[in-house]
This record gives structure tokens, sequence and C-alpha cells, in this order.
């Protein structure tokens, strides 16, 4: 491929122009310090791209120098698309270790603030949905939680897993265990509203 888009820029530059004879494979694998196969290969990848023309037993001609710089800008394009996926492959997988980090982050941060509930620095609760609470399939946005009881929901225990941080669109259902942070007269707000 390297070869093929050299002669492709040899071409463009008029080194070769078209109709011209280009030298025998010999030569140009002496010149590229390749094997004869391999600059058959290039002539090959020019060949079908409609650079050059291998006529048997006569050799390779120059075809179209305009074909040459459609050639090196579709490469070019080629590379550019295997360049983004490669940084956005490498953005996706830092995404998710960042993710992670903050899960983690807020999973100690309400293992702690649970212990701490107790010592009076940040007051945490808990909250079981019942079964027939008007909240069960509704998300943390359409019930609009924080605006009606003051609560901030930061976790939520549900078949005995914790659920770190649930975002606005997350749905209550029956029998989650809602941890929550704010003022003492918030768990009486969020049982009365809960239900």
């Amino acid at each position: 491929m390297r070869i093929a888009i050299d002669l492709a820029h040899r071409i463009c530059n008029d080194e070769f122009k078209e109709n011209d004879k280009v030298r025998g494979r010999s030569t140009l694998a002496g010149e590229y310090n390749v094997s004869p196969e391999t600059i058959r290969r290039s002539m090959v990848l020019l060949s079908e791209a409609g650079v050059v023309e291998v006529r048997q037993k006569s050799g390779i001609f120059i075809k179209s120098k305009k074909n040459a710089y459609n050639f090196i800008q579709k490469i070019a394009t080629k590379e550019n698309i295997s360049l983004l996926r490669v940084t956005l492959e490498e953005l996706i997988k830092k995404k998710a270790d960042i993710n992670k980090e903050i899960k983690y982050n807020i999973k100690s941060l309400i293992e702690y603030s649970t212990q701490l509930k107790y010592t009076g620095l940040i007051n945490t609760f808990e909250y079981e949905i019942s079964e027939d609470s008007p909240a069960i399939k509704k998300t943390i946005a359409e019930l609009q939680f924080w605006q009606n009881t003051g609560a901030t929901v930061m976790g939520v225990y549900r078949d005995n897993e914790l659920i770190v941080s649930p975002g606005p669109n997350f749905a209550f259902e029956k029998r989650d265990v809602v941890i929550f942070t704010g003022t003492e007269e918030v768990p009486n707000r969020v049982k009365r509203f809960v239900n």
C-alpha cells in the first residue's frame, strides 16, 4: 500500500506521465528495496483503481493522473476514518473508566454517609416503596422527587443490589429501598409523598 501511494504521488507530480511505461518490476523492487512480488501486489492495487494498466508481456503503463489523485484521496479518507475510529474507541474506554470511578466514589460516599449518620455529620435515611405506592413505575423526574420532598436520592437497594446515584430516568419498583439525604423533616415528607 505504501509503495502504491508513493507511485500515485509520483504520477501526480508528473514524474510519470499518462501512457508512460513504468520501469520493470525488478527495477522498482530494487528502488524500494522490496521483492518483485511486493511490487506486483502494489501494481494490482493501482490497476484496480484505474491508475495503471498492466499489459501482458508489454509491461505497466500509466493510465490516469486523475485516478492517481483519487486513489490518494480515498486512502487518506480511509486512514482518517481509521484514526477517528481508534480515537473514539479510546474515548469510549476512558469514559467507561471514568463512569466506573464515579460509581465507586458515590458508593463509597453512601457507605461513609451511612456510617456517619449517627454522628450527626450527614443525615441519610432509607425508605421502602410499598407494593401499592403510586410512585411505582414512575421516574424520579416524573415524580419531581427533590422538588416535592427536599430529598436527594443517593441510591436504591433493589433485590440486594445497590444502584448508585440513579439518574432522573430511573423508575421505582415495589420494595425498592430508597437511600436519600436531607434535613430532619425530609423522611416524613418522603413517606407522605411516596404513599
